[in-house]
């Protein structure tokens, strides 16, 4: 991504022009700009609504249909879908490691690239995950490699 600024003394209110490839791209960069603050996801637990933080939340997954996010205080049910969540919590560090899971990278003790064409992540509350082949590519981009 290109960013360019300019400041004008002149210029009386921000203005922003987004050029992107597509009409997709554009419209989820506007969509991140025009967010305040950052993202929350509401949580339920035991029939209680929780405030999720990104910065507590380990893991989120789905299984059975439904969509889940750890943290240390225990396992919440979301109600979003997973591309949802991803959507929220890309710019908090959270990456896909599957069609069924995202990880916080704040959150991952180590990434094992032993496997042959996979990745094995153990997280920081012990959990071991496996990225799917289809994402490796991506998260060894986004690590560097």
């Amino acid at each position: 991504m290109q960013i360019e600024i300019r400041i004008d003394a002149a210029c009386l209110e921000p203005r922003v022009e987004v050029t992107a490839a597509s009409a997709e791209e554009a419209a989820s960069l506007v969509r991140r700009l025009s967010e305040d603050g950052p993202p929350v996801l509401a949580g339920f637990l035991d029939g209680a609504l929780a405030v999720l933080t990104p910065a507590e939340i380990i893991r989120v997954y789905t299984e059975g249909g439904k969509v889940f996010a750890v943290s240390p205080k225990g396992i919440y049910t979301l109600r979003l879908r997973l591309y949802e969540a991803e959507e929220r919590l890309e710019r908090e560090g959270f990456i896909r490691i599957s069609n069924a899971e995202l990880v916080n990278l704040k959150k991952t003790v180590r990434f094992d690239l032993s496997l042959a064409g996979t990745i094995c992540v153990l997280l920081e509350d012990g959990t071991v995950s496996y990225a799917s082949r289809r994402f490796v590519p991506k998260i060894k981009k986004i690590l560097g490699l």
